[in-house]
């Protein structure tokens, strides 16, 4: 199993087979906490081989510096059954998960972290910023 696009997006959709991103980004910033993001979807593209077929489980959870869990929904799991038709050599799927006002309660560094199975195959990180009015950092 192999992750070939994992990525923080404003927004993200499939069809006929493709996968459409807009808006990849791994910062956000505001000038008040906590910061909410009021809407981003979260796009991967994950490629099977016949060796990958079964059941397997996926979560997702978006973690602060201290490894805990941003709030109480999280991990997010979902089965992820994988069925290969006869004499394919691989299959590629698109999953998207969207998420609506995400809150961070400080400035600081969080990921976003993708297991399959228990086991860590992405942690993507995402830089939370408080800014003044004009957009600048405080010193």
């Amino acid at each position: 199993m192999d992750l070939q696009i994992a990525t923080l997006c404003d927004f993200a959709a499939e069809y006929q087979g493709k996968m459409v991103i807009s808006g990849t980004f791994d910062a956000l910033a505001a000038k008040a906490t906590p910061i909410v993001h009021p809407q981003c979807s979260l796009a991967m593209r994950f490629c099977f081989t016949p060796d990958d077929t079964g059941d397997h489980e996926l979560n997702i959870t978006i973690i602060d510096e201290d490894g805990k869990p941003i709030n109480d929904k999280m991990p997010i799991k979902g089965a992820m059954p994988v069925q290969m038709p006869d004499n394919m050599a691989f299959l590629t799927r698109h999953l998207i998960v969207g998420f609506q006002g995400l809150s961070f309660p400080k400035a600081g560094v969080y990921s976003v972290d993708i297991l399959v199975d228990g086991e860590l195959i992405q942690r993507l990180p995402l830089r939370i910023v408080q800014v003044d009015e004009q957009g600048n950092q405080p010193a």
